[in-house]
């Protein structure tokens, strides 16, 4: 069977060979999860706590009456082995569920959907508007739990027919499965038998005759010693049908004829329906689930109830989803792979933002109505904020999304095309999630849908796929906007989705130009007159001597490949429409496209935009992403498990376009936040080789002000970790860089000549990566600043051990690193360690006299050092008449720059000093700068009034005059 295939519609389940267990081994788990987020108030029914521990039906644990069912002990030990082998397999989870976590079971975070009780007449009745398709259910509506599924009917009728219908997304099968492990775990009493058979494995049989014994005991081996009192069990048997819509039931008897022997052989569409019509084994419960399109399937007569799966209708779930789901540990592997690994607060905090966002953003609330979207949701974050699996990107993510929905899904089994549903989806939704980025829009009309669902229609046939699409999956594309003045107008169900659309719509060839689509009829009729030509040539070659007629003959045949081939096919549309989004001008300076994606899920911290303000222009940045990523070959092979194949060669073909266009216009400086985005870009194609042609230009890595999240710092690490050419300078100042971040970024800086780690808060623990950094024998930095960083006297210590060892480093900044006297005088003792350095920084570290002295003594005596900065300390008056003696005296190479004059001259380092200040007048302690900054301008005065030269004194005038600017800036008097 291929259960698998079916992971979510938000997850088939979890774990791998988890022992059985009994409820009660995890209830402080339970307790502990049974609440919604800190600070608000309960559920206000616990039934996500109750579903939580598994009580499908009641908590009641199996008892020893197996024996008045089946008195042979060895078909009691036969139901327990089909109890563990379900359990095994039922448990087994893709890779996609896996990056949630070691502990991730489905025991343990699954949260049931809502299930409206419903009735034949609704839903047979024709709806005829689009917006009613779209309609969530209503909240006075009656519910059922699980445990109430096979309960009494209004009348007072035993039920033994159940049939949950639930469109694309809405969680059949993860319900399904749950029930399956519920039984599985003894949880589940009221039946002691419990069989699943997957519709999709049954019509891949096709119409060979097999039993129903044959069948079961074929799946589940250990039941062939309870095969001959299947008949027996009465309504403790349970079969669970799961996707009903794989097969083509016929119930009249002209058509499948009457069977009561369960060993009689017919085929499997015969034998269910003859389960169905409670002909064969008529005491058995059955529970169907199904696609909403095929519902009519099965006669009303046959079904004792009807239950719709709503998904999440309650934010409330949605938040307890959510909650469970995030709040799991990281993988082990993961998170030593990465070195990162999210702590509960930052896993909380998480959850906390996701709440208040669905709480104000109403728009995200309807989308993870369906608890597909949820898992998306928690896939995306997983991606941008936790250790990431090597390989994944944000359009595997998507692509994988797709696959556990629709992989192995026809749009009508009925129908001999064998339409694949997420074919036709990318054939409508692709062409309308297009157009709406090509115009820049992500409001559509109803006009808009129908167009695009309707185009080219023409036979019943098509009408008919069209109307199983609506009902089906239609849902699972386009909500209904709930935003204030948008009624009547759809929205994608997450904005990603619609870029992801778009570029699928490119890449599979599906837009097509005037010129193309004229140019194809032109081809075929060309090739009809060239074959009916050539037929005429050839008879005349015969009859005559004539020998060019042969070579007319031939040349007739290829014209028409040819012509077709040149207009049939355009690589360059892929990479013009993706290049020019990608360098598209009015979207520059926008936060990169990961911390959009971000924002878009956790919201915006801080006031938003007022309702009244005229909308921003939208920004389609993932459209590019997604564009390169779908030609990455893991995604293509994906794809064409979803029956949307993209061939090598037209990928090969696509790629080298692209190749071109980025040569071109990949050349231009970049802001940093569009140059993330074009790293990003490579990191989706997922092609080594391409991405180092490309950048192999790439000599300035300016990233300032980005904050490097664990993500974007694998991004930079996997697109130029593997290059070969230098890079001359790599800045990331300001980007909140930790320990980790600069661990997964060493390829990057071994690379580099100027590496700039400004502004990072980077502490001690840092230091001992920079240390290994300087260590590696292939390192190539000569200019490391690491100003306005908390290293301290432990981290420098660090440090120069790592310059001790280091050939390449000539310039050095400690600026403002909180070094003190200890760290001064730890350099000066250590200076001669290193025999390269050239230009020291030190300045604003809170020395004092003696420290400073020392350092500047160390300086003077080494072998390479030119030039020291001991500006903005604790210097007395007379501390920087010494140091200026020291710089005077005649011994030694070094320079040290201590104030803003030299004597009764100006320093030719006054525009560095001040330049410092003006670049971290942000950051910096304002008052404890001012008052240096008064010192200064102390000396500039006395030096003034020392000199007679009129040249100098203008030199000092000048510069008290920037010096007052500053003290003005920063509150004080300036006079």
């Amino acid at each position: 069977m291929r259960w698998g295939h079916h992971l979510p519609r938000a997850s088939w389940g979890t774990g791998f060979g988890r022992a059985l267990q009994q409820p009660d081994e995890r209830f402080p788990f339970l307790i502990h999860w049974s609440w919604p987020l800190k600070g608000e108030r309960p559920l206000g029914l616990p039934r996500a706590f109750i579903r939580h521990h598994g009580s499908s039906a009641d908590s009641t644990p199996p008892s020893s009456r197996h024996g008045r069912l089946f008195p042979s002990a060895s078909a009691t030990e036969a139901i327990q082995q089909h109890r563990r082998n379900l359990a095994e397999w039922f448990c087994r989870l893709p890779r996609e569920e896996r990056q949630f976590g070691p502990t991730f079971a489905l025991d343990t975070v699954h949260v049931d959907p809502v299930i409206r009780e419903s009735n034949p007449d609704e839903l047979l009745r024709p709806s005829s508007e689009l917006a009613l398709e779209h309609q969530p259910p209503q909240a006075g509506l009656p519910q059922l739990a699980l445990s109430q599924l096979f309960d009494p009917d209004a009348c007072g009728r035993r039920v033994q027919t159940v049939m949950l219908y639930g469109t694309v997304g809405t969680g059949k099968s993860t319900l399904v499965r749950k029930m399956v492990l519920d039984w599985c775990h003894g949880r589940l009493p009221t039946f002691k038998l419990l069989i699943p058979f997957s519709c999709e494995d049954l019509s891949s049989l096709g119409p060979a005759p097999a039993s129903l014994c044959q069948l079961v005991a074929q799946r589940y081996m250990p039941l062939k010693e309870v095969l001959p009192l299947m008949a027996d069990t009465g309504s403790r048997l349970l079969f669970v049908l799961h996707g009903l819509e794989h097969l083509n039931l016929d119930f009249r008897l002209a058509g499948t004829g009457l069977c009561s022997d369960p060993e009689e052989p017919e085929a499997p569409a015969a034998i269910i329906v003859n389960l169905l019509r409670k002909y064969m084994l008529p005491e058995a419960s059955i529970l169907v689930t199904t696609r909403p399109s095929a519902i009519g399937r099965i006669p009303s007569k046959y079904v004792g109830r009807y239950g719709e799966i709503c998904g999440f209708s309650d934010t409330n779930l949605q938040k307890l989803y959510f909650q469970l789901r995030l709040n799991q540990p990281d993988c082990g592997d993961a998170a030593r792979g990465a070195g990162v690994s999210a702590t509960p607060a930052q896993r909380d905090n998480l959850v906390q933002m996701l709440s208040r966002n669905l709480e104000g953003h109403h728009q995200i609330a309807a989308a993870c109505f369906l608890p597909s979207y949820c898992w998306l949701v928690c896939a995306t974050l997983h991606f941008l904020h936790a250790p990431t699996p090597a390989g994944q990107t944000l359009t595997s993510i998507y692509t994988s999304f797709l696959r556990l929905n629709f992989s192995g899904e026809t749009l009508d089994s009925t129908d001999p095309s064998n339409l694949s549903l997420m074919a036709y989806a990318a054939r409508t939704m692709g062409k309308l999630a297009y157009q709406g980025v090509s115009s820049r829009k992500t409001y559509f009309s109803e006009e808009d849908v129908r167009g695009c669902l309707e185009a080219g229609i023409k036979t019943e046939e098509e009408f008919q796929l069209l109307h199983i699409f609506r009902r089906d999956a239609l849902r699972f594309f386009l909500a209904p906007c709930v935003e204030p003045g948008r009624a009547g107008t759809f929205v994608f169900t997450v904005p990603a989705m619609q870029e992801y659309l778009a570029a699928l719509y490119i890449v599979l060839g599906l837009h097509k130009t005037t010129l193309q689509r004229v140019g194809k009829e032109v081809a075929e009729l060309v090739g009809r007159v060239g074959e009916d030509v050539s037929l005429v040539l050839g008879i005349m070659a015969k009859l005559l001597p004539l020998q060019a007629l042969p070579l007319l003959f031939n040349l007739l045949k290829v014209v028409p490949r040819v012509f077709g081939r040149m207009v049939g096919k355009s690589r360059k549309a892929v990479a013009q429409a993706m290049v020019l989004e990608m360098f598209r001008e009015e979207d520059y300076y926008n936060d990169d496209v990961l911390d959009q994606m971000g924002a878009s899920i956790l919201g915006v911290e801080g006031p938003r935009r007022h309702p009244d303000e005229p909308p921003e222009d939208e920004v389609f940045e993932l459209f590019p992403m997604f564009m390169g990523g779908l030609l990455s070959a893991h995604n293509r092979a994906v794809l064409a498990q979803l029956g949307c194949p993209i061939k090598n060669l037209d990928a090969l073909e696509n790629a080298q376009a692209i190749k071109k266009k980025l040569g071109k216009l990949g050349r231009k400086v970049l802001p940093p936040s569009e140059l993330l985005d074009h790293l990003f870009f490579h990191y989706e194609f997922q092609n080594q080789r391409f991405s180092a042609e490309v950048l192999s230009s790439l000599r300035q890595l300016n990233l300032a002000g980005v904050r490097m999240t664990p993500v974007k710092c694998t991004v930079v690490a996997a697109v130029l970790g593997s290059g070969r050419h230098a890079l001359d300078e790599v800045n990331l100042a300001s980007c909140q860089l930790d320990p980790a971040g600069l661990r997964t970024l060493m390829p990057v800086f071994l690379r580099t000549r100027k590496l700039g780690l400004q502004l990072n808060s980077l502490g001690p623990e840092a230091c001992k990566d920079l240390r290994n950094l300087l260590l590696h024998d292939q390192c190539q930095i000569t200019t490391l600043r690491l100003s306005n960083n908390p290293l301290t006297a432990a981290g420098v210590a660090l440090l120069m051990e790592g310059l001790a060892g280091n050939t390449s480093v000539t310039h050095l900044s400690l600026l403002h690193t909180g070094l003190g006297d200890e760290g001064l005088e730890l350099l000066a003792a250590q200076l001669d360690r290193n025999r390269q350095l050239q230009e020291l920084n030190v300045a604003y570290n809170g020395a004092g006299d003696t420290a400073a002295l020392a350092l500047a003594r160390a300086a003077r005596e080494h072998p390479s050092l030119e030039l020291l900065h001991l500006y903005f300390n604790e210097l007395s008056s007379e501390g920087r008449q010494v140091l200026r003696d020291l710089a005077g005296a005649a011994e030694g190479r070094a320079r040290v720059v201590a104030s803003l004059t030299e004597g009764t001259a100006v320093s030719e380092y006054w525009s560095v000093i001040l330049n410092e200040v003006q670049r971290n007048l942000n950051s910096w302690d304002r008052a404890r700068v001012q008052r240096h900054l008064e010192l200064l301008l102390r000396d500039l005065e006395d030096s003034r009034c020392a000199t007679l030269n009129p040249w100098r004194k203008a030199q000092l005038l000048r510069v008290e005059g920037e010096v007052r600017a500053l003290l003005e800036r920063l509150g004080g008097s300036g006079s």
